[in-house]
């Protein structure tokens, strides 16, 4: 049997080999430290590994690029560039095409400057009549396309005299990524050679691009026609499955994977969980999550980042579907198994702590998130100061507002959501103001939030204002929520005539939730005659939604019109109306 070397003994065994080579004078000798420090980079020991390379008296190409290519696979992308520009400075030694597709490669990594870098390597290259292999053009093409270099794209493609699957695929990706929808299934189809990494590409490319109806026919093709799935592809078509809430679909991909029997495959598993519900298949869902998890209590699946994907996974599947319950029950049997939690699943449970004012389950989770060192998370920290806001611990929400070293534009948003909800409409005003100072540019989504505080504050002018500073100084076009907020803000201060003409004006009289906000203002203010016209028009829009019926039945009953009320009652009997009984945590 073979003996396998555990790291700390490679490490040993490394160092011992690399006292006797001292002892023997045998270091000058390059294969032999060219061998050694292999065996250090292969348990990834970086500190000795550069320690023996200082120690080499006389380095070859080898040496170079076993440093350089090992240190770029464990991530070390910026250090295998300054030793590559140490080889350049020395001279004495010349990158082969190895080293170069390394550093290549490194450049993709190092954020803008990577682009720069990497021009100035192919331009080395071409001055000193280089002979680059196939792979090496490939690092290159793949370089100008990550930066969106698209002219460099095609013309370097163009001029490559050998291409391969890969080089195709470059290319492909290169048109996905810059939304050339047309010209990447063109390309597609002029493959010379489609293999499930193509088809992949241009699936995955479809779908991330919003042409699922696309990516679904494709799909459908690939079945028929192309090569057999891989664990990519299932991953992309559950994805796909989910995105279109096509159950069909979904169903088809899982006999498939049980046909094939990569069921067991925890990350397949996890995708299948998912895709069930997003199809509202939480019974499905939760078999297949069983058998995930005795699988795992067997000792079958030992890869505790899968496990934990699969329970966020579920999780947020009930929290989606309104299973509260069964999400914290989830919760529960993660905390309780020590089982490890991951940040999606934090910010989930705390979405239900806010929606179900479960303020010491919340405490708790802002608690945990510093052990875990998720302190300054912006995702986690908006999530908890909306969770603080809607348990009405709205000190509490400033706190974590100021304690957050990052601030961007969703949490500054959420705190004037918080403040607006809170009605403390000067004070969402001031943060507005003070988030402009700071120089983040308000977007859509903290125009609702201010104009909300705006309407609950009963500050019209101050509303109006920002509503028309959203259109002509941001050039942000009102979506719903905003005209619902307008009015609303005029609705709470009996401005009920001029809503009508806001209504007319900014062309909104076929949106829904415009004339809900305008009934609920004449049902305030009690004027029958008023909310009688608006429920007409909006009967037109949904005549068989019940709250409409029951705001203008309640109008009328306030202003003492029984007849009108008892007439409206049996509309409501006829069309088969019915109201959802109003529920409430106290």
């Amino acid at each position: 049997m073979k003996k396998i070397l555990f790291p700390s003994r490679i490490k040993t065994c490394a160092d011992i080999f690399h006292s006797n080579l001292v002892k023997n004078g045998c270091l000058q000798m390059m294969h032999h430290g060219n061998y050694l420090l292999r065996l250090y980079l292969k348990d990834a020991h970086i500190e000795s590994a550069t320690k023996l390379f200082d120690e080499i008296p006389e380095r070859d190409v080898r040496t170079w690029t076993i440093l350089i290519s090992e240190l770029s696979r464990y991530g070390y992308h910026r250090a295998a560039l300054e030793h590559f520009n140490d080889m350049q400075i020395e001279g004495i030694v010349s990158p082969n095409i190895f080293t170069l597709s390394s550093v290549i490669k490194c450049c993709v990594c190092v954020g803008d400057n990577g682009v720069r870098m990497g021009k100035a390597i192919h331009g080395w290259i071409i001055r000193n009549l280089i002979d680059v292999d196939l792979p090496l053009n490939n690092a290159i093409l793949d370089l100008y396309a990550k930066f969106g270099r698209f002219a460099c794209v095609k013309k370097f493609f163009e001029l490559m005299d050998d291409k391969d699957p890969i080089s195709w695929n470059i290319v492909m990706s290169a048109h996905l990524s810059n939304c050339e929808m047309e010209e990447s299934l063109d390309f597609f189809k002029r493959l010379p050679f489609k293999s499930v990494s193509s088809w992949n590409t241009i699936l995955n490319g479809l779908l991330q691009n919003g042409f699922a109806g696309d990516a679904l026919e494709l799909l459908y093709e690939m079945a028929r026609v192309g090569p057999n799935f891989d664990k990519v592809t299932f991953s992309i078509s559950l994805i796909l499955a989910s995105s279109l809430k096509n159950l069909k679909l979904g169903r088809q991909i899982h006999c498939r994977i049980l046909r094939i029997g990569i069921n067991e495959d925890s990350y397949a598993t996890t995708s299948l969980i998912d895709m069930y519900c997003k199809c509202r298949e939480m019974e499905k869902a939760s078999v297949v999550f069983g058998e995930l998890q005795s699988r795992c209590s067997e000792g079958f699946h030992d890869d505790k980042k899968a496990q934990t994907v699969s329970w966020s996974t579920m999780i947020a599947g009930y929290v989606q579907r309104g299973m509260i319950k069964n999400a914290l029950v989830c919760f529960s049997s993660i905390v309780h198994g020590q089982l490890e939690v991951d940040l999606s699943t934090l910010t989930t449970i705390l979405t239900v702590c806010a929606e179900t004012a479960l303020l010491e389950l919340g405490q708790q989770i802002h608690a945990r998130t510093y052990e875990l060192g998720h302190g300054n998370d912006i995702i986690l920290c908006s999530s908890l100061i909306d969770m603080y806001a809607k348990c009405g611990k709205l000190n509490d929400s400033c706190s974590v507002f100021r304690e957050t070293q990052t601030q961007n534009i969703v949490l500054w948003s959420v705190m004037i959501q918080s403040f607006a909800n809170h009605g403390w409409g000067r004070e969402a005003i001031q943060l507005f103001e003070l988030m402009q100072s700071e120089g983040i540019q308000p977007n859509a989504v903290s125009f609702v939030g201010l104009l909300t505080a705006c309407s609950h504050a009963g500050l019209i002018v101050e509303g109006c204002k920002y509503f028309r500073m959203m259109i002509e100084v941001f050039h942000i076009q009102p979506e719903i929520e905003h005209f619902a907020c307008m009015v609303d803000l005029l609705g709470r201060g009996g401005h009920l005539k001029e809503i009508k003409d806001f209504v007319y004006h900014t062309g909104i009289s076929h949106l829904q939730e415009v004339w809900k906000a305008y009934l609920s203002s004449c049902w305030i203010h009690k004027n029958a005659e008023m909310a009688n016209w608006v429920s007409k028009k909006l009967f037109e829009l949904e005549p068989h939604e019940g709250d409409p019926y029951h705001l203008l039945s309640n109008t009328f009953s306030a202003n003492h019109v029984w007849d009108e009320a008892a007439q409206l009652r049996n509309l409501m009997h006829e069309r088969e109306v019915k109201k959802c009984p109003g529920q409430s945590w106290i």
